[in-house]
């Protein structure tokens, strides 16, 4: 084996070796089944480092299981319709949806999401996934959108799926309805107006552009200032019109001057308030978030013109009194940032019924558990139902006509689909009146429609093999969005929750603790970290990470992940020196040191399986790595060496086979994590015995052998090595090289001990003591600390430190053991204090002319 270990080369090896029909899963396998629900990423072409954060988490979980005997499903889709790839085509191209045909801009978009697939799909595999690509898919193809609309019309056959004229949140930009949870908030600065209405009505407002859409102004009817006014009318300053003056709980008394305008709509309070009060409708605003001809003079200016014009206007009527400055959340598209409003729409909408949500997203295995109550906290949150219409280009089709001689809505049958009304017609007249004229829906579904039925679809649905799914991995970003719509839709469609288990992982931060952003200049790609340490450091660092927390990436775990990866190639290179056949085991010849580091290893595998079982991979990690550079590297093989060299065949066989058991348990353990190595080390190991195997990733994961751990053997091998680093400890202090042999080594331990390794370890004889040696103390070496005696004494300050040269060796003693002692300097005592002094001691035994060593447990005589 080289020296070195090339992780770049020997992991585009196995790339181009590795069979990937080894991870195909198969419905008929008598194995139980274990189906993971994978997040199908936008195909953006960068499969950034969150996302790589993610699909190793996933992949850890898949190869674990795998090895545990699952059939392991891993499927991987592309989330392609939306707002995210048409923003990009307009971009790229520099056109707006409408600037060209329907059906070209949905061209644009498929060539430019499949270039992007085939970029994110090599990241994906560089980065090791042992995905069944025979299971992707692919949203914007018919096969899976066909069953998205199938998930529409038996929605809507059950009443779940209804189309209304309700307010809806609104980018003026994407030209396009949003759902709440795609809103984002940004915080900001802006002025808080305080507008006169009449004599008595003052209100503050920070949206003065929407003065005309007000409807109603209202007061907390507790507020003793403005009880009076509760059933007035008062004018809209402006434009002339009155409107009625309410009281309502829901008013802030302490909030600007305690009375508030009511428009529609400035924000989901307005929207509360007009449903609650049964208020008139002033939809000021246009798609284009231009004001409308309800706004007078200000028609066809922004909100921010309009905002502007509207302030000089009452300034200039004298009834803008103040402004003041205050922090304000502005909600945002979650896409292109832009503000967003909202507007009353004929939309169509998926109840959401909250309580049967909440209960069944409860029979679900939340890990971490706390992330539960971020989605029953969203879902009671909700002010309206799901609104899932949108109106964009690239995404389903709404499988809907419209009859234009009675105007009914004609939902597309099942064995219809799929179809694209706005290029195909019904294939049965109107059911209400005959006809046979339609207009096809122009709006098209919500993406999250497509992507919350990822487990329907992968189980086979509408015909499903299996259900609910095992696992749902996926960010708590997309809580509110991806884990609350699957479950809304897979109780609607099938009755029953999706996933036994959803397991939550936290985002990637920079090396300064923010978030990644280009325009923070933090962001490290992938492929960087693979250029230059390879696939396996990069999950190493993951690993380190805890699920559920935000993990800031670290060039230290890196480089750190890459030091252990060549340790672990120096200790597989060492074993296959002397594994020139595979080895047998015979319990018999076992010695101390073998017996010690196999019972280590068995508590290792209970461990480390344990921590895999319960996705604590940063203590499984942290536990592999310890054992092997620590307990089995630095130790063991150190131990162990000279029988490996120098011992009779009968001592080399144990220890062989302990080094091979060892290995080859250790290169198991770390297949799901770092699958590259492993697969190296597997092969070269095996290679080096002459025996042919297949991929480690077929293998089953290590299994504890209970008659290999043994609670004895341990303490006699924590002995011998507490004994040997003593030593090996001592002789780096006097500058003598490790395999310097010593006259002779005699050790008083509690128990016996096996001294054949700790011979061969120290190359000296080794002398087991049965009684215990009379070690006795002497200070060897007394420093007086000038530092602090010089100021305390002066020109005496000499005098005092060769006083306490001059004492006994029992007086010298007691300073050791914080005593004080008394020295008479010039005549005068003086009390000395143990911080005066460094001091150095040394142990000896009276009569002999040996070096005292003392650890834990052992009392150590060396003879150089």
């Amino acid at each position: 084996m080289e020296k070195e270990y090339n992780a770049k080369a020997i992991e585009e090896k196995w790339l181009k070796l590795w069979d990937e029909s080894m991870y195909y899963f198969d419905w008929n396998s008598k194995k139980p089944h274990y189906i993971i629900d994978t997040p199908p990423p936008y195909p953006t072409g960068s499969f950034h480092l969150g996302n790589a954060l993610n699909w190793c988490y996933i992949d850890f979980i898949a190869r674990y299981k795998r090895m545990k005997g699952y059939e392991v499903m891993f499927p991987q889709g592309w989330d392609c319709h939306g707002l995210p790839t048409e923003v990009k085509v307009e971009e790229i191209y520099g056109i707006s949806k409408n600037d060209v045909p329907r059906e070209e801009f949905r061209r644009l978009c498929r060539e430019f999401t499949m270039k992007n697939i085939e970029k994110m799909r090599s990241t994906m595999k560089r980065l090791g996934f042992s995905i069944d690509w025979s299971k992707e898919y692919i949203t914007m193809l018919p096969e899976y959108y066909s069953k998205t609309q199938l998930s529409f019309v038996k929605m809507y056959k059950k009443g779940l799926i209804y189309k209304d004229y309700h307010p809806v949140v609104f980018c003026p930009r994407c030209q396009t309805t949003i759902a709440l949870a795609e809103i984002e908030y940004r915080k900001g600065k802006t002025k808080l107006n305080y507008v006169r209405f009449g004599e008595d009505v003052v209100i503050a407002t920070t949206r003065p552009e929407l003065i005309p859409a007000c409807v109603a102004i209202a007061v907390h009817p507790e507020d003793e200032r403005h009880k009076h006014l509760v059933g007035k009318e008062v004018e809209v300053p402006l434009f002339n019109y009155k409107v009625p003056i309410i009281a309502d709980e829901d008013v802030d008394p302490n909030f600007g001057t305690g009375i508030v305008m009511i428009c529609t709509f400035g924000d989901k309070q307005d929207v509360r308030w007009w449903k609650k009060h049964n208020l008139p409708l002033r939809a000021v605003l246009n798609k284009d978030g231009r004001l409308n001809d309800l706004a007078g003079k200000y028609k066809g200016l922004t909100t921010r013109e309009a905002r502007e014009k509207i302030l000089e206007d009452l300034e200039r009527e004298g009834r803008l009194i103040k402004q003041e400055e205050i922090e304000q959340n502005v909600g945002v598209c979650w896409r292109c940032k832009t503000p967003v409003e909202i507007i009353a729409e004929n939309q169509w909408f998926v109840k959401v019924e909250k309580e049967k949500i909440i209960e069944n997203a409860r029979r679900i295995r939340w890990v971490p558990e706390h992330m539960l109550q971020r989605l029953i906290d969203w879902v009671e949150s909700m002010e309206w139902d799901w609104v899932i219409s949108r109106q964009r280009i690239f995404a389903t089709p709404i499988p809907v006509w419209y009859c234009k001689n009675c105007g009914e809505i004609i939902v597309a049958e099942e064995e219809w689909l799929p179809v694209d009304p706005t290029k195909d017609k019904p294939k049965k007249p109107c059911p209400k009146c005959g006809g046979n004229d339609f207009e096809g829906e122009t709006d098209v579904l919500d993406t999250w429609m497509d992507s919350s039925i990822t487990p329907l679809v992968i189980c086979g649905w509408p015909d499903l093999k299996e259900y609910p799914t095992h696992l749902r991995p996926q960010g708590h970003d997309i809580i509110r969005t991806w884990a609350f719509y699957t479950i809304l839709r897979s109780l609607a469609l099938v009755g029953d929750i999706p996933w036994y288990e959803i397991v939550v992982n936290g985002m990637v931060l920079g090396e300064d603790g923010r978030k990644m952003s280009k325009s923070l200049g933090n962001v490290i790609s992938p492929e960087e970290i693979v250029e230059n340490y390879g696939a396996d450091a990069l999950r190493q660092w993951v690993a380190t990470g805890v699920i559920g927390e935000d993990v800031a990436f670290s060039w230290k775990e890196i480089k750190s992940a890459y030091r252990f990866e060549q340790k672990f190639w120096s200790i597989v290179r060492f074993a296959t020196l002397h594994l020139k056949e595979k080895p047998e085991f015979k319990a018999e010849l076992l010695r101390d040191t073998d017996k010690w580091i196999l019972s280590k290893l068995m508590r290792l595998v209970r461990d480390v399986d344990r921590y895999m079982g319960e996705y604590r991979f940063d203590k499984a990690l942290k536990a592999i790595r310890s054992f092997t550079w620590y307990e089995f590297a630095d130790n063991y093989l150190e131990i162990v060496k000279n029988r490996l060299y120098s011992g009779s065949e009968e001592e080399k066989i144990p220890a062989r086979f302990t080094i091979y058991k060892v290995v080859e348990t250790l290169i198991r353990l770390l297949a799901p994590i770092t699958p590259f190595l492993a697969e190296e080390c597997w092969q070269r190991i095996h290679e080096a015995m002459g025996v042919e195997v297949n991929s480690v990733h077929v293998q089953s994961y290590p299994k504890v052998d209970e008659s290999l751990i043994d609670e004895e053997a341990e303490r006699r091998g924590e002995l011998i090595k507490e004994i040997v680093i003593a030593v090996r400890r001592f002789k780096h202090d006097r500058g003598l090289a490790l395999n310097a042999p010593l006259k002779s080594v005699k050790v008083f331990v509690p128990i016996e001990i096996d001294t054949r390794d700790v011979s061969g370890a120290l190359n000296s004889k080794v002398e087991i003591l049965k009684d215990m040696p009379n070690v006795e103390v002497r200070v060897k070496r007394l420093k007086p600390k000038f530092g602090i005696i010089g100021p305390m004494f002066k020109g005496k300050a000499k005098e005092v430190a060769k006083a306490v040269e001059e004492l006994s060796d029992e007086d010298k003693l007691k300073l050791f053991e914080g005593k004080t002692v008394v020295v008479s300097v010039d005549g005068s005592e003086i009390e000395v204090k143990p911080e005066w002094f460094d001091l150095e001691i040394e142990k000896f035994v009276r009569g002999e002319n040996v070096e005292v060593l003392e650890t834990a447990n052992a009392v150590i005589l060396v003879e150089v």
